[in-house]
């Protein structure tokens, strides 16, 4: 199987550069990257992909079996790592993407040396002692109302997750990423991710990790950021002067000066 083209895969920057690999999260695309792209491109090896069933992968490959858990997804980029010879490459993962970035690393050290966590979430549902920001009957109904009308569920959810309700185009755009995945494709990859509970993989993270917050996230709140960074030992945290769960997109300046600088202190 040709997995560049499965996956859509894109390399660009410095071909002398330490790499850094750029994963899209839920109903999004390698496009949602490109504010980070020219940050990063003069210094670094700058690989993007899409996972199978996003953007311009290739429909065909996607699985409901192999993506009905977060493993199936970081096969993709264990995979994506394999076909590139990938070694010592810096993963930066939005949203679900960060949690598929830590087990992708636990199953292969060799291909990832670090972590960047963009607005991550181990468990989206409440716990005892733990604060995800939904309630099991809160997934529930976001759950059925996206699997009985995807559309508006779309219309209704993008300006929720993206924020910043002065800068309408910004939902607009999220909007039609989601419009642009295939419906019974989402309801898959949203059960996967909207059930998951990987907290417990963050206790074997052992390269040096960044989580990125932002200061008010609707999906992500910030207890999320600050459970994630006690679990993950020697963990860096920085709190994004943003708003929203898709920060690289709404305050790509900020977010971008916290990765290069991250990214300078790995050398």
């Amino acid at each position: 199987m040709d997995i560049a083209r499965r996956n859509n895969v894109t390399v660009t920057g410095n071909p002398h550069g330490r790499t850094v690999v750029l994963a899209h999260g839920f109903g999004c695309d390698q496009n949602m990257w490109r504010s980070t792209v020219p940050a990063l491109a003069p210094e670094y090896r700058v690989v993007l992909f899409d996972y199978v069933g996003s953007g311009r992968s290739e429909l065909s490959a996607f699985s409901a079996d192999r993506y009905a858990s977060l493993q199936g997804y970081a096969q993709d980029v264990m995979e994506v790592c394999d076909a590139l010879d990938l070694r010592d490459a810096v993963f930066v993962g939005h949203s679900v993407s960060a949690m598929i970035g830590v087990l992708a690393a636990d199953m292969a050290p060799e291909r990832i040396g670090a972590l960047v966590m963009v607005a991550p979430s181990p468990r989206y549902i409440d716990d005892d002692g733990y604060r995800g920001g939904f309630s099991a009957q809160d997934i529930e109904e976001l759950l059925g109302s996206l699997e009985s009308n995807y559309l508006g569920w779309s219309a209704a959810m993008a300006p929720v997750i993206m924020g910043n309700p002065e800068r309408p185009e910004l939902g607009a755009e999220l909007e039609n990423s989601f419009c642009a995945t295939d419906p019974d494709i989402a309801r898959v990859f949203a059960r996967t991710t909207f059930l998951s509970d990987s907290r417990d993989d963050l206790k074997k993270v052992r390269v040096p990790t960044l989580v990125l917050e932002s200061a008010q996230d609707a999906i992500a709140p910030r207890e999320v950021g600050a459970f994630v960074h006690a679990a993950i030992p020697g963990s860096t945290l920085v709190t994004l002067d943003a708003i929203g769960h898709c920060p690289h997109l709404s305050a790509p300046e900020a977010t971008n000066q916290a990765l290069v600088e991250f990214l300078a202190a790995l050398r």
